[in-house]
């Protein structure tokens, strides 16, 4: 797949937004329809510490990342032309308040009666980034998240929130519900 970086902000075509994580259940953004969709290439995963959101850098909390390989199930979202470049402002605002994302625009499969394929925008962890946090264990999760509080709140609730929404989609994601079950313990 290839990435097209910086999407063009003045495009006069309607911009798509897939959401895995926090967007599925606060988007903050105006759109015309949602769609679930599936992006193949890469997987959601608990896999980015949180320093600001939800989290400090003395206590950071865990949040999602698209990072390589398999695929994810999420919500495509489809923003009106005239809302492209308010609406790529304002996630950069929210998703790329430490860089640990790179924004990318990658194919995602809408599960419409087509099977539509579109072009998304996408925030793709960067391997690179102190605050990627690769691969944890269930229990190393489950500590960094019932420690994590930042700006947006407790990372608890991130977690039991897109855990709900990917409910609402009518799927599951194994590591996620395992891990929610953990915090209702």
């Amino acid at each position: 797949m290839t990435a097209k970086i910086n999407p063009e902000p003045d495009s006069d075509s309607d911009l798509w937004v897939f959401g895995y994580g926090s967007l599925m259940w606060r988007p903050g953004f105006e759109f015309i329809e949602q769609v679930p969709a599936r992006l193949i290439g890469e997987h959601r995963a608990l896999c980015v510490y949180s320093f600001d959101h939800r989290g400090t850098p003395e206590k950071p909390g865990l949040v999602l990342g698209l990072d390589r390989g398999g695929a994810c199930r999420g919500i495509a979202f489809r923003v009106a032309a005239k809302l492209r470049h308010d609406t790529i402002a304002y996630l950069r605002e929210r998703e790329q308040t430490t860089h640990v994302y790179r924004e990318v625009m990658r194919s995602v499969w809408l599960d419409d009666v087509e099977r539509t394929r579109v072009s998304a925008l996408a925030y793709v962890v960067d391997r690179g980034h102190v605050q990627y946090a690769g691969r944890l264990s269930l229990s190393e999760q489950l500590h960094f998240v019932r420690q994590g509080h930042g700006r947006s709140g407790l990372n608890r609730d991130y977690v039991l929130s897109t855990v709900k929404a990917i409910e609402a989609e009518g799927f599951r994601d194994a590591q996620l519900h395992q891990l929610a079950a953990m915090l209702h313990e």
